[in-house]
């Protein structure tokens, strides 16, 4: 029985180690990854570490970025949002919308501001409804993108002539190295996502609820509470996002960001956040931001042909769905 005991406690240690090793690997070989593409592009061409470039991917990244933050934090909580680039496309018409009536600062405001009312009323309809979040969200993404169009009349909207330049000022390069503001706005949304998750009780919360729904609801977790929150937030991100493109363009439209959420999504599992809920963090989905946009550049830089940068995303997200099944058949 000794013997017994001693073998079943020798397996249960190599078990958790093996667990340890894969755990690592889950958090680190996607940074791996990213770092092998930064020194096959800085050998493989001329501009890719020139400051012009570097400044021009992190630009690329702000938006899909801001919208992987979106995907994580809901991702995280055990839900998703198929919704958020209608979010996007709604609140940035209502940010001209307003502005052509009441200026800028109350346009970006507004859309702020649409983009939590969006957010919460899916996490409403979730938690209400109790129909899955995949499927729910995408019925209101329907919903919102013709709601979009009534907004428009399925036209382009435009700022006023003599509000373009202040409506445009996301996309002006600041003092910091040409920088632009709508990549500090990335930076900072990010920055705030990822101390709210990793060092506050509604952060703890949130990885509770996607872990486990019913032991975080015994342990008198307000489940409902946080789920709504949190599709708030990915609402306040989708926004930001919004305004972000229509600074770019000067204009807003409702057909934006079409299909740019699966990017997001991607971008988060990719990064290593399960899609099962209760793992995952903002430095991941960075990072799998950081991955993609890197894929798609050196396409750009090496003169490649983007109709296969389809087929390699496609694959990283099958692999890293794989790999994250396979860590979880370890780990039990």
């Amino acid at each position: 029985m000794t013997i017994t005991a001693d073998t079943e406690a020798a397996t249960e240690t190599t078990g958790r180690a093996a667990a340890s090793r894969f755990t690592k690997l889950h958090d680190f070989g996607i940074v791996l990854s990213v770092v092998v593409i930064v020194i096959a592009l800085s050998v493989t061409t001329q501009t890719f570490l020139s400051t012009g470039n570097l400044v021009n991917l992190l630009d690329q990244a702000a938006v899909i970025g801001l919208l992987a933050c979106a995907a994580t934090l809901v991702i995280i909580s055990g839900a998703f949002d198929l919704s958020i680039t209608a979010v996007l496309a709604v609140s940035a018409i209502v940010a001209v919308v307003v502005t052509t009536h009441a200026g800028v600062p109350a346009g970006m405001a507004a859309a702020v501001l649409t983009g939590g009312v969006l957010g919460a009323i899916n996490g409403l309809v979730v938690i209400t409804v109790k129909v899955h979040s995949f499927i729910a969200t995408l019925a209101l993404s329907i919903i919102y993108r013709g709601l979009a169009v009534i907004l428009t009349a399925g036209a382009i909207v435009y700022p006023p002539d003599d509000r373009v330049t202040a409506f445009q000022a996301l996309s002006w390069p600041t003092t910091l190295g040409g920088i632009t503001a709508a990549s500090l706005l990335f930076l900072v949304v990010a920055a705030v996502c990822w101390a709210m998750l990793a060092g506050s009780t509604f952060g703890r919360r949130i990885y509770a609820v996607g872990g486990n729904e019913e032991a975080a609801r015994l342990s008198g977790i307000r489940v409902g509470g946080v789920r709504v929150a949190v599709f708030a937030i990915s609402g306040v991100c989708a926004a930001l996002a919004g305004l972000v493109l229509a600074a770019r363009g000067g204009s807003a439209q409702a057909s934006m960001a079409t299909g740019m959420e699966l990017t997001a999504i991607a971008a988060a599992v990719v990064g290593g956040t399960s899609v099962l809920g209760g793992e995952g963090a903002i430095w991941r989905g960075l990072i799998g931001v950081l991955l993609i946009t890197l894929i798609g550049n050196g396409f750009n830089l090496l003169g490649w042909d983007t109709i296969y940068q389809q087929v390699v995303q496609g694959a990283l997200i099958l692999g890293a769905v794989s790999f994250d099944r396979l860590l979880r058949g370890r780990r039990s």
